[in-house]
């Protein structure tokens, strides 16, 4: 990338830091902060996620997310969903006042109104990028991750660990540049894309979702800790790098222990990535350095 535009990732990826930590540091709960961070990303039209997305074969933007609370495993989800501007919102709210844990089209949508969920008309969700990308997608006749060129993947995720000990973790994306049939990835599906658990951890998954649904990827980390006693970096290499590497699952994972230890691992060559873990100025990451 130009200097500049990774100046741009950067910024963005401190302004999500930022809306999550300020939450944490001034006592509030780890929900509220995953949520705040991803919504961040969602609002921003660098990444695949909310005004970012990418687009459809119809040429459409259908929205996925999660949300997952590691006190008591509380989850809520929504997948093809269009229109919604912030789809991480609404997963909560499916959480918060439904029976269910995933909604998916039309009724997803039709919840949403019920819930005062904000929509944005089609423009909102319009990036130059994007469109170049789908293009090019529509002309090779395939369906391709939403970085196929530089590879760090542009779905959004957030994990936290608040003071009271709980843990939280919040996923939210477009999909894949010119789906079909209603493709959904990894990112709504409880353990697939999205996990927490206080016994074990947090974890929000990037990459290409069919390798992580086959692997049950963000629960498999939790159950390699619960287990077989690995710590959180063993657990998460384990995962990444000798399962879905070799089955051809490019991406990665950011993950958060019980007691605050943060692991942001990928096997692509990088993956937009911060993390904070105390009073100062945020840590950011592009490449595999």
């Amino acid at each position: 990338m130009r200097p500049e535009q990774e100046k741009e990732y950067h910024h963005a990826l401190k302004a999500a830091l930022e809306s999550g930590y300020n939450i944490l540091q001034a006592g509030g709960s780890s929900l509220d902060a995953v949520v705040a961070a991803v919504e961040s990303l969602e609002d921003c039209p660098l990444f695949n996620a909310g005004r970012g997305a990418v687009f459809t074969n119809e040429g459409k933007h259908e929205l996925d997310a999660a949300v997952m609370l590691g006190n008591s495993r509380a989850a809520g989800a929504v997948a093809s969903v269009s229109g919604v501007r912030n789809p991480v919102r609404l997963a909560r709210a499916v959480m918060e006042h439904s029976e269910h844990v995933l909604l998916a089209g039309a009724g997803a949508e039709q919840f949403a109104k019920s819930r005062a969920i904000a929509f944005e008309p089609e423009d909102y969700f319009f990036t130059r990028q994007r469109y170049d990308q789908w293009q090019e997608a529509m002309r090779e006749g395939v369906v391709q991750l939403d970085h196929r060129d530089d590879k760090k993947f542009g779905t959004v995720g957030a994990v936290a660990l608040d003071n009271a000990g709980n843990v939280a973790a919040a996923t939210s994306t477009g999909g894949m540049t010119n789906k079909r049939f209603g493709r959904i990835g990894d990112s709504p599906l409880i353990g697939a894309g999205t996990w927490a658990d206080n016994t074990t951890c947090a974890v929000s998954c990037t990459g290409h979702g069919e390798y992580f649904i086959r692997a049950v990827a963000a629960y498999d980390v939790a159950c390699l800790m619960e287990y077989k006693g690995k710590s959180l970096r063993q657990a998460c290499e384990e995962v990444v790098m000798r399962k879905l590497k070799p089955a051809g699952g490019e991406g990665g994972l950011i993950a958060l222990d019980r007691t605050g230890v943060p692991v942001l691992i990928f096997n692509s060559e990088g993956m937009y990535r911060g993390w904070q873990t105390m009073p100062g100025a945020p840590n950011t990451a592009i490449y595999g350095d």
